[in-house]
């Protein structure tokens, strides 16, 4: 059994942005997390890596509780953003997703304007005034490093766009709502390699702003953009370190397996 305190140590408890207590999850029957704690330190990007199937995706989801929208979740043990258990039954769950902005694996514009997609999250929480939109929908894709390729079609249909335009266009949306973390589900997996260099830049410069959490299969994304990393196997957590050492010198052997690709 993985200890309970990975990941944790008493002397940093209050800096994490993230942490999770001892989390299981279950889609029925099955068991898909299994005691997992980590703690997370805020403007850190962190990758979490493992085969398909291990519990990547399902801990990053309880992380803005979108397993709440899957029929028969079980969920056991406490997850903490700044410090607020947002399993806690007084916590508003639309306030909660405010502040966490995600990214999927497939690129989902809305059949809107390249404008109107950066916008939409306003106009649907606090709907500021037009200028104030205007000036927070271009701040929006300076940092998603896509205003000079859009500033002159801003009116044009988003779904115009190339897979990788449209992928820095749902970060940029993720981000025009002002959250302090941002999750990425396989940001970058259905890019090509020009495209994912430019994600992986984006995430690396992003990380100044937000707390990020980056689900990849990809090793070498993994060791490129990411400050810690978190290995998976089978619903446990077997190890979370830097990543330099992850890659280099781990510590538990199913770890070094995984990198060195024995199994996976």
């Amino acid at each position: 059994m993985v200890p309970e305190n990975i990941g944790l140590n008493e002397d940093t408890y209050m800096q994490y942005k993230i942490e999770a207590q001892n989390l299981n999850l279950y889609y029925g029957a099955k068991q898909a997390l299994a005691n997992v704690s980590i703690g997370i330190h805020s403007n850190t990007v962190t990758a979490f890596i493992g085969p398909s199937g291990c519990g990547k995706s399902s801990l990053l989801r309880c992380f803005n509780r979108m397993n709440d929208l899957i029929d028969n979740v079980i969920i056991e043990g406490n997850v903490f953003i700044d410090g607020i258990n947002i399993y806690n039954k007084t916590v508003d769950v639309f306030e909660c997703r405010k502040k966490i902005g995600m990214v999927f694996q497939r690129p989902n514009p809305f059949p809107k304007s390249i404008f109107d997609n950066v916008a939409f999250g306003l106009r649907i929480n606090d709907n500021p005034p037009k200028s104030i939109i205007k000036d927070i929908v271009e701040e929006a894709l300076i940092k998603a490093a896509l205003w000079d390729e859009v500033k002159d079609s801003l009116q044009k249909s988003a779904l115009a766009l190339s897979g990788g335009q449209q992928q820095r266009l749902c970060i940029a949306r993720a981000i025009a709502v002002k959250p302090s973390i941002l999750l990425m589900d396989e940001p970058a997996s259905a890019l090509d390699p020009i495209s994912t260099a430019k994600i992986e830049e984006l995430i690396y410069q992003l990380k100044d702003s937000f707390t990020i959490v980056v689900v990849t299969h990809n090793m070498q994304q993994a060791a490129r953009i990411s400050d810690k990393t978190a290995f998976f196997y089978m619903g446990e957590l077997i190890e979370f370190d830097e990543t330099e050492k992850i890659f280099t010198n781990p510590a538990k052997n199913a770890t070094q397996n995984y990198i060195t690709g024995r199994f996976g």
